[in-house]
């Protein structure tokens, strides 16, 4: 169980990753697995050994995948939701906190998902007419401009506007975002990275861990 975290949620921003953290397995991967050929796991290593940023492994390995809508959201359904996340986002929303998904994946899945939870999401998008993938939330400016959504440029948006800044994310994807949060919730990849670079982090197994630490112990 995650310790008990003393914040004023009526003064905090948190920020969700989506695969892997509010799906029960990472949701991508299990698209790919499905449907892109074993190659997609070699573009995958390179990513998470830093070679390239999420930006291209994204295009690289929706390159691999035939951009068919309805086989993949069938596809994507058969992902789990963590059971507690939307008792998560009410309780937070209803302390006061702002809440804001930050998906760095192919994204429709996440704002089908997100829009059913009714909670805000930044994530990448599919032109489904040509069947390109597209990053309206990257950041050419960013020192990195690697990655597909820039995660840190909200919650820089929340530091600046006077608010504590809270990341619950599992992969490597949330590295650079672990970086700036005020508290960070870490499982699996990102709290192996956090625990090897001297990041301080919660350690937490499934949304009923923050839910508790935020804001059922109150």
């Amino acid at each position: 169980m995650a310790p008990i975290i003393d914040v004023d949620l009526t003064r905090t921003s948190v920020f969700l990753d989506f695969d892997g953290t509010i799906t029960t397995v990472d949701a991508d991967v299990h698209l790919l697995d499905r449907l892109a050929p074993a190659e997609w796991r070699e573009i995958d290593d390179e990513f998470r050994r830093g070679e390239i940023g999420s930006r291209v492994c994204l295009l690289d390995t929706w390159d691999l995948l035939e951009p068919d809508e309805a086989t993949m959201r069938s596809v994507y359904r058969e992902v789990a939701i963590d059971p507690d996340t939307r008792e998560l986002l009410e309780a937070l929303r209803a302390a006061g906190a702002d809440v804001m998904v930050v998906s760095d994946g192919f994204g429709f899945y996440a704002r089908e998902v997100c829009a059913e939870l009714g909670v805000p999401v930044l994530t990448n998008d599919v032109d489904w007419t040509t069947g390109r993938l597209e990053f309206p939330h990257e950041d050419r400016c960013c020192a990195c401009s690697s990655c597909g959504v820039c995660k840190q440029a909200p919650i820089k948006d929340a530091k600046y506007a006077g608010r504590t800044t809270v990341l619950v994310g599992d992969g490597a994807s949330d590295y650079k975002a672990a970086l700036l949060a005020d508290i960070v919730f870490a499982k699996s990849t990102l709290a192996a990275w956090c625990d090897r670079n001297g990041i301080d982090f919660v350690s937490f197994s499934t949304l009923r861990d923050v839910l508790d630490a935020l804001v059922r112990a109150r």
